[in-house]
């Protein structure tokens, strides 16, 4: 492909092409085990385009993350617009969560392995649940409009019922995965 000439126009494209080899290296090898040579090797770019993109991989990793939860919080927004008084939202909401991909259950591994990093990294861990709790924030608005939708409410507060389905899900994955 032929690379546009001004940097500006430039730019998402690398940064399309290092996110992309980033995630293919994650999830086929790990998080620990690629490191920046692999993935701007895979891209077909130098390090220097990574570096002028990103500061590290712990970087590019949270870009996936974003994107990741924009499509899966996207799904979800999708999911609370079709309920109808008298449906279980709980349920529809879940069943969006739980019945996703072979891809859902990379990003699953990716993202465990990569907590497990971040905790033993207090900077990199509070970088980590700052994104976290967008999802959290974004998981609760959805809830709350298709519980409107269908005339219920919660007996806990919503961002705790966001949090809960969020664990519940995590840790029925992680079963499966074993």
């Amino acid at each position: 492909p032929v690379m546009p000439k001004s940097p500006t126009k430039r730019r998402p494209l690398t940064r399309a092409a290092l996110t992309e080899s980033a995630w293919a290296l994650f999830t086929e090898k790990g998080f620990h085990t690629t490191s920046i040579s692999d993935i701007v090797e895979r891209a077909g770019l130098t390090r220097g385009a990574f570096y002028s993109n990103y500061r590290d991989k712990e970087e590019i990793f949270l870009a996936l993350y974003d994107a990741h939860a924009d499509r899966l919080l996207a799904d979800l927004r999708d999911a609370a617009a079709q309920v109808k008084p008298g449906d279980n939202p709980i349920d529809e909401i879940q069943h969006r969560m739980a019945g996703r991909t072979d891809e859902e259950r990379r990003w699953f591994l990716l993202s465990m392995e990569f907590t497990l990093h971040a905790a033993r990294h207090p900077e990199l861990a509070a970088q980590l649940a700052a994104h976290e709790d967008q999802v959290t924030q974004g998981l609760t608005e959805v809830l709350t409009e298709a519980l409107t939708r269908t005339g219920r409410r919660s007996t806990i507060p919503v961002t705790d019922l966001a949090r809960l389905l969020t664990a519940v899900f995590e840790g029925l994955t992680a079963l499966q995965l074993i």
